[in-house]
């Protein structure tokens, strides 16, 4: 046998794994970018489009998790050597927290965020296709006030997050204030 038989099987071979990568990296894509759509149109983002460009539709993910939309440029530290697994992970997390915040905001219970731990694209499809409202009057989470992870962000088209509106200008009124009533001249 020579060897220019074996280099072109082997050849052949590498060809068609990655052209099957391909495929499943396609419909992937397509089917995740489809339940995006739907979870975007359930919590009131404008513009269904948004949900198919590709590193934008992770922005707003992060936004309705309640995280920092600017934390998704973490994953392009995933290429440095060494640095690179450590950010991975740290991006995975974030990902996680983000998807319990917007299971909590679609009424699922905390424990969903397993499925999306293993099966993301099953989650992203039973939380587009099943009958649950958003409600973005969820309890904001720890991180939501101040801090690294706080999303301040205010896009047009994507609604405001409780957490991340402004609070009201001055110092507030105590508790149990009544202003005097208006007097007028005499």
């Amino acid at each position: 046998m020579d060897s220019y038989g074996d280099s072109t099987a082997l050849a052949a071979a590498y060809l068609i794994a990655a052209l099957t990568w391909f495929i499943f990296a396609v419909v992937f894509y397509v089917l995740g970018s489809l339940f995006l759509m739907k979870i975007f149109e359930k919590a009131g983002v404008e513009g269904k489009w948004r949900a198919w460009v590709p590193f934008y539709n992770v922005m707003i993910f992060l936004k309705l998790g309640d995280l920092s939309p600017w934390l998704a440029f973490g994953f392009l530290l995933t290429w440095v050597p060494f640095l690179g697994w450590l950010v991975g992970i740290a991006m995975a997390v974030l990902m996680v927290l983000a998807a319990w915040r917007v299971g909590l905001k679609l009424q699922k219970s905390g424990a969903w965020v397993v499925l999306y731990i293993f099966l993301s694209i099953v989650w992203l499809g039973i939380n587009a296709f099943d009958k649950s409202r958003w409600n973005p009057n969820i309890v904001p989470a720890s991180w939501a006030g101040n801090g690294f992870l706080a999303d301040r962000t205010v896009w047009q088209g994507i609604p405001v997050q409780p957490s991340a509106q402004a609070p009201a200008p001055g110092y507030g009124a105590p508790q149990g204030y009544q202003p005097p009533a208006a007097q007028g001249y005499a």
